[in-house]
């Protein structure tokens, strides 16, 4: 069964990457309390208390309120980068263990302890913050490369969390798309996009965006 490994919040710090921005929250560290998780309730701000974002154009709202990333995927870049990495250091609100983050299915519904249930809704894009932040040598192209963006999610109902709690899938969509799948449509394989157009669990934003590429015809 799938866990909680730690629930982490935001350490705002100045963000050199986006000026206008002021601060960013990237710098998440795990808590050992427990975390009210609820519906920002529009566009911007985080799904957990205590939390932060900044950057309301690109991060946050009821579609972004919580980020997960899955341990295992974190392990893997430890190895590859040659350095340790934290749980919390890509910016996640929930680091996992045990949890198919980048297998998911949009629409996928994960119970979280005995409250929260949270719905897969679209991967994780990097950006310039995210590079700045890990100061490594190309990052948003080798992090879009190996496709393991972890996932954004809504909050259906509200309540506590903290480290430790079981994660428990509720329910699965009939279809076949994954947050990996849609992540690459988006990034490296536009030949993709036609499966995001009817996909309804996507933001409506995703999904206006995959139909004005696909009539206008992929580009790379």
């Amino acid at each position: 069964m799938g866990h909680l490994r730690s629930v982490n919040l935001a350490h705002p710090r100045p963000n050199p990457a986006k000026p206008e921005a002021g601060q960013t929250g990237i710098d998440k560290r795990p808590t050992d309390r427990p975390v009210e998780v609820r519906a920002p309730g529009g566009t911007v701000g985080s799904g957990l208390a205590g939390d932060a974002v900044f950057d309301g154009v690109n991060h946050g709202g009821d579609e972004q309120a919580v980020y997960a990333y899955a341990r295992e995927a974190l392990d893997g870049w430890e190895q590859e980068l040659g350095r340790e990495l934290a749980d919390g250091c890509f910016g996640e609100n929930l680091t996992t263990r045990g949890v198919q983050v980048d297998d998911a299915l949009i629409g996928e519904r994960w119970r979280v302890g005995d409250q929260v249930l949270l719905e897969v809704s679209v991967p994780r894009v990097p950006c310039s913050t995210f590079a700045d932040w890990l100061e490594e040598q190309r990052w948003v192209k080798r992090f879009t490369q190996r496709a393991l963006p972890g996932a954004y999610l809504r909050v259906l109902e509200p309540g506590v969390i903290r480290a430790g709690d079981r994660v428990t899938v509720e329910y699965r969509p009939a279809h076949d798309l994954t947050v990996a799948e849609t992540f690459r449509a988006l990034t490296t394989e536009p030949e993709l996009l036609p499966k995001l157009v009817d996909v309804a669990e996507l933001p409506v934003e995703t999904r206006e965006l995959a139909r004005r590429r696909t009539r206008s015809g992929p580009t790379r």
